[in-house]
């Protein structure tokens, strides 16, 4: 069923009305009317009524379409309006087209009417629809789509407005940042729908504990940033508190089930002596980062004498140093060698380091940032890049090693659904034989995660390459996990090597993890080599490789002797 059209008409005749609205409903649209016939009369009906359309006679004794133009025009511009006239003149006609109106219809000829008001009322909802959509994407522009709350752009300018323009000796305001603890574990349980419902529970009670011009703003993912206004430090230290008792304390429910939620915080004073707007954001971001590291529901204050906040903010700084090594080309390959114990085989590992002008800067340093920040994907595609065009040119001009090149992965890169596919288009484009090179990860790392490990590994085996365990032994299960992972080679944690001499404890792992290995049919490498008495003990053992500065120092490959 249509719905009614309102229909305002001013006219002084009720038969001319009546006839107006007869034609309106044969023609299929049915609606309500009323009649006025003074300017009084209209402003009311316009002023306390919405209306569709309005249609006016052109001539009345006190009142004229002009008339009727001006006042509607005033009050609804946007308002359709169609002249009526028994007898009206051309020049009168577009007059009244050029004051507003949308069509003229003389009354001997009133079967014009429905295609005129058909034709209005869709250009109506043509532009109301414009409207809407510039206003949704005005309001998308500014706020965040999930919790309604403003967006990461929009608090920035907030907060750059207050650092331009509110400062001054007397005023004090307050920046927090809020993560939801363990966010990533109730969104793989729950499903995308639990987690998002999880967001706006948590921003509506975030944005019910703020004052009046305190704003809330959903900067991604699960991370809220706040503002309070005119805050001391305390008063900032005390909202938090109590936010995080408002968020522990709330029933959250998702299909049938109750999910205890915490949070953490991250505390920043705004005043005079604040920095630029992405410092203010960075000192946010990492005092919150310090207070997830203390465990569940923790505040922390931005402070640079504080242990956790210093070393947060020199991990940052190693990740932006990264990010531009990345962007630069800046890092550097080193090689050092596995030498066979029971064979002439040798082998190679590569190894990363940051180039920093003449300084050459050891992984230490940088690797801790990159695992924190999820850039440790990125260096792996570098090197392993990097390391199969020097394996290509190593067997372009005779000198590729008898035994394998070792590559590094870390776990992030295992958990990358695209990094099988980089390996495998890598291989491709470099041109070498996948037997030469073995991909080594570490226990820890493949036990974190067993049966995806175990699956990369045995896709990765299928395109010819090798696998290797590494640091060996330092898990409590170390045996039984050998079982489920399909490796080629264990490489013995250097920690026990290293003490073997003095400590029995150690020279009965290194035996013990050498026989097992055997048994499995895989190759031994003992990690820190550092001399010559652990290297004959080694050999002794019947453990195969041997790797260590007692060995081989790193070297880069530039001044690389052939093999």
């Amino acid at each position: 069923m249509k719905r009614q059209l309102r229909v305002l008409i001013v006219d002084d005749s009720e038969d001319d009305a009546l006839l107006l609205i007869r034609e309106l409903r044969k023609g299929g649209l049915p609606c309500r009317f009323k009649r006025v016939e003074t300017a009084s009369s209209m402003e009311l009906c316009l002023n306390s009524e919405d209306w569709d359309l309005v249609v006016t006679d052109h001539s009345m004794p006190q009142f004229s379409s002009a008339d009727a133009l001006q006042l509607t025009k005033k009050l609804c511009p946007d308002l359709p309006i169609i002249v009526v006239s028994g007898a009206i003149s051309d020049d009168v006609a577009v007059n009244s087209m050029r004051s507003g109106a949308q069509d003229y219809i003389m009354k001997d000829n009133l079967a014009r009417l429905v295609p005129v008001v058909e034709r209005e009322l869709r250009e109506v909802e043509q532009r109301n629809a414009r409207i809407e959509a510039e206003e949704q994407a005005k309001y998308l522009a500014h706020h965040d789509v999930l919790t309604s709350l403003i967006n990461r752009d929009e608090f920035k300018s907030q907060l750059q407005y207050i650092l331009d323009h509110c400062l001054d000796n007397d005023r004090e305001h307050a920046l927090l940042y809020l993560d939801i603890d363990q966010f990533k574990l109730i969104n793989d349980i729950h499903g995308h729908l639990g987690g998002d419902a999880l967001l706006k529970h948590t921003g509506a009670l975030v944005q019910g504990c703020l004052g009046e011009y305190d704003l809330v703003a959903r900067m991604g993912g699960d991370e809220f940033g706040i503002l309070l206004f005119d805050s001391s430090i305390d008063e900032a230290k005390a909202m938090a508190k109590h936010i995080l008792e408002a968020i522990s304390e709330s029933k959250f429910t998702w299909e049938n089930q109750s999910i205890r939620v915490s949070s953490s915080i991250g505390v920043v004073r705004v005043n005079r002596a604040s920095l630029n707007l992405e410092e203010l954001m960075a000192s946010a971001d990492m005092a919150c980062y310090v207070a997830k590291d203390k465990g569940l529901s923790n505040i922390q204050v931005y402070d640079l004498q504080d242990e956790g906040v210093s070393f947060r903010r020199e991990q940052m700084q190693w990740a932006a140093r990264i990010r531009q090594a990345l962007d630069s080309d800046a890092f550097v390959l080193h090689i050092q060698a596995i030498v066979g114990l029971r064979s002439d085989s040798l082998n190679y590992e590569f190894l990363v380091r940051m180039q920093d002008g003449d300084n050459i800067i050891a992984p230490g340093f940088f690797l801790p940032a990159a695992e924190r920040y999820s850039m440790m994907t990125l260096i792996d595609r570098w090197v392993i890049e990097h390391a199969f065009d020097y394996v290509r040119q190593s067997i372009d001009n005779d000198r590729c090693v008898s035994g394998f090149y070792f590559i590094n992965l870390s776990g992030s890169s295992l958990n990358d659904e695209t990094f099988y596919g980089f390996i495998r288009d890598s291989v491709k484009k470099a041109g070498i034989p996948p037997q030469k090179v073995c991909f080594e990860i570490t226990e820890t790392t493949a036990i974190a995660n067993i049966q995806r490990t175990s699956v990369f590994i045995a896709e990765i085996r299928e395109l010819g390459f090798r696998f290797a365990l590494d640091d060996f032994g330092v898990g409590m299960s170390s045996f039984e996990y050998l079982k489920a992972i399909p490796v080629d080679v264990l490489k013995i944690d250097g920690g026990f090597v290293r003490n073997m001499l003095a400590d029995p404890m150690d020279l009965a792992i290194v035996e013990a993890c050498n026989k097992i290995a055997h048994s499995a049919n895989l190759l031994t490498v003992a990690e820190f080599v550092e001399n010559n008495a652990i290297k004959e003990k080694l050999q002794e053992i019947g453990v195969d490789f041997a790797q260590g500065y007692g060995i081989e120092k790193p070297k880069p490959l530039d001044v690389f002797p052939s093999a």
